[in-house]
C-alpha cells in the first residue's frame, strides 16, 4: 500500500493500491451515468481493500442519495466504516466523511456544503460536485444546482474524463434557474460525448417540459433511448415517466398508462425514487379523471410499508397520493400521524415537514375525499415556497395541477380561470391547458 494514489481525474485516495483506485473509478463512472451498478463495484472493491476510507465514503453518499429509509442500515455501516478511517483519511476524504456523516444525523444542508467545499477545494473531485448538485435537488436549491457546478467549470475541459457528464449537470442546473437556452446546449453537448449520459438527456427534457415543447421531447426522449434504457439504465424510469408527461399534455393517457405498464414500473418500485415517479404518474392521470384500472395496486402496497416512515417530506407527499387515490384511510392517518411526528423532531426534514410535507398531506387527502375548497385552503399557499421540500419545478407542478383541477371540480370559476392563466402563461399550447381553460369556460361566474 501506499500513502496516496490519485484517480483518474487527479484526485487524492490514500491508503490504496492502484487497483483499488481504478475499481473506485468504475463505479464514480456507473453513479454519474446512472448506470448498473455502482454499488456492485464499490462493493468489489471494497472486499478487497476495506480501508479505504474513500470507497466507504463513496457507498455512504451512494446510499444517502436514494433518500430512502429502507436503505438507513447500510448507510450506517457505511459511515461508521468511514469515520473510523477518517485519522488516515486525507483532507478531501475527510470532507466525503463529514458529509455523510451529516446526512445520517439528519443535517442535509450541512451534507451539501461538505461536498461543496470539498468540491471548490478539489474542483475534478466529480463525486463531491454529484453528490452536491442532488443534495440541492432534495433541498429544492433551484440556483445552486447551477452555481455548483459553475464554481468547478473552469477547472474541467475535453482532457478530463467525465466532462460530459459536469455539462450535464451544469445543464439541469441551468434549466431548474431558468436559463433554458444554456441549459439545452449544454445538456446536447453531454448527450453528444456520452450518448450513456442519463441525466444529461434528462437535463433537456426538463428544458422542453418547462418550455410546453411535448412533442419535441417525446422525439428526444424516443430518439435517445437506445444508450440510456435497458438492464444497465439505473435512471430509466424517471425518463420514461418524463416522456409519459410529454403525452399527457398532449391529451395521449393511454401512451401515459403504456408507459407505466412497461417501462415506469419495471423495477417493480422498490425504491422510493421509483415509486415517486410512478404515484406522481398515476395521480395526475386520476385527477384528470381517467380510469387507471389497478395499476395503484402495486403503488401502494410498496409505499405503505413507507407510511410510518417521515423520513423525507418529499416522499410522504407521494406516500400520500397512494392511500388517498385507493380510499385507504388508515395508511392516509398514517402518513399524517408521520409527518405530524417528524415536524415536531429536529434536522432538515423537521423543517421540511413543518413547511410543505404537512399541508400537502392533508391537501391531498383533501382532494381524495372530495372536499375541495379544503384541499385548496392547503395547497394555494405552498406555490410559493413548495421548493422548501425539494424535487424539481416539473416535479412540483403536481401541487399547482392538483389545486387547477380541485378548482374546476368546486365551480370556483374565478379561482380556476387564475390558476389555468398561470398555466396558460407557461405554455399557451398546451392541450391539457386549453382542456382545462374550455372546462372552467363552463362553469357559473359568481354574482
Amino acid at each position: 500500500m501506499t500513502a496516496n494514489k490519485f484517480d483518474c481525474r487527479g484526485n487524492p485516495v490514500s491508503n490504496a493500491t492502484q487497483a483499488a483506485v481504478e475499481g473506485l473509478d468504475r463505479a464514480i463512472d456507473k453513479l454519474r451515468l446512472y448506470q448498473a451498478d455502482p454499488l456492485f463495484e464499490v462493493d468489489a472493491v471494497l472486499a478487497d481493500h476495506p480501508d479505504l476510507a474513500m470507497g466507504h465514503a463513496f457507498r455512504a453518499g451512494l446510499l444517502a442519495t436514494t433518500a430512502d429509509k429502507a436503505f438507513e442500515p447500510e448507510l450506517a455501516k457505511s459511515v461508521a466504516a468511514a469515520e473510523a478511517l477518517m485519522p488516515g483519511a486525507n483532507e478531501r476524504e475527510r470532507g466525503h466523511i463529514q458529509a455523510v456523516g451529516a446526512w445520517l444525523s439528519g443535517d442535509v444542508e450541512a451534507a451539501t456544503e461538505h461536498w461543496g467545499r470539498t468540491a471548490m477545494a478539489y474542483p475534478r473531485d466529480l463525486t463531491a460536485v454529484q453528490l452536491a448538485q442532488v443534495t440541492d435537488f432534495f433541498l429544492g436549491y433551484s440556483t445552486m444546482l447551477r452555481d455548483r457546478v459553475a464554481r468547478v467549470l473552469p477547472h474541467w475541459d475535453t482532457s478530463v474524463p467525465g466532462y460530459g457528464s459536469i455539462l450535464g449537470m451544469h445543464a439541469f442546473g441551468l434549466e431548474e434557474a431558468g436559463d433554458y437556452a444554456q441549459a439545452e446546449a449544454a445538456g446536447r453537448e453531454c448527450v453528444e460525448r456520452d450518448p450513456r449520459d442519463a441525466w444529461g438527456v434528462h437535463a433537456v427534457a426538463h428544458v422542453m417540459e418547462m418550455q410546453g415543447r411535448a412533442h419535441e421531447g417525446i422525439d428526444w426522449l424516443a430518439g435517445t433511448a437506445a444508450a440510456w434504457t435497458g438492464p444497465a439504465g439505473l435512471f430509466s424510469y424517471h425518463n420514461w415517466w418524463h416522456k409519459a408527461l410529454f403525452h399527457l399534455d398532449l391529451g395521449e393517457t393511454q401512451a401515459a398508462l403504456t408507459l407505466f405498464d412497461e417501462q415506469i414500473s419495471a423495477g417493480g418500485f422498490g425504491q422510493a425514487l421509483e415509486l415517486v415517479d410512478g404515484a406522481a404518474l398515476l395521480w395526475r392521470i386520476a385527477a384528470l379523471g381517467h380510469d387507471v384500472g389497478n395499476r395503484w395496486t402495486l403503488v401502494h402496497d410498496n409505499w405503505a410499508a413507507r407510511a410510518d416512515d417521515g423520513f423525507y417530506a418529499f416522499n410522504d407527499m407521494h406516500v400520500m397520493m397512494a392511500a388517498a387515490a385507493t380510499g385507504d384511510d388508515a395508511m392516509a392517518h398514517r402518513v399524517v400521524a408521520a409527518v405530524r411526528r417528524a415536524a415536531a423532531g429536529s434536522g432538515t426534514n423537521a423543517m421540511m415537514s413543518r413547511e410543505v410535507g404537512l399541508p400537502a398531506v392533508l391537501g391531498l387527502a383533501a382532494f381524495g375525499l372530495g372536499e375541495y375548497a379544503a384541499a385548496l385552503d392547503l395547497l394555494l399557499p405552498l406555490r410559493g415556497k413548495a421548493n422548501r421540500f425539494g424535487g424539481s419545478h416539473a416535479q412540483r407542478d403536481v401541487i399547482a395541477w392538483t389545486a387547477t383541477e380541485a378548482a374546476v371540480r368546486l365551480g370556483d370559476r374565478a379561482l380556476a380561470d387564475a390558476l389555468i392563466a398561470e398555466r396558460l402563461a407557461a405554455k399557451p399550447q398546451s392541450p391539457l391547458n386549453r382542456l382545462w381553460q374550455s372546462r372552467a369556460s363552463g362553469l357559473a361566474v359568481a354574482a
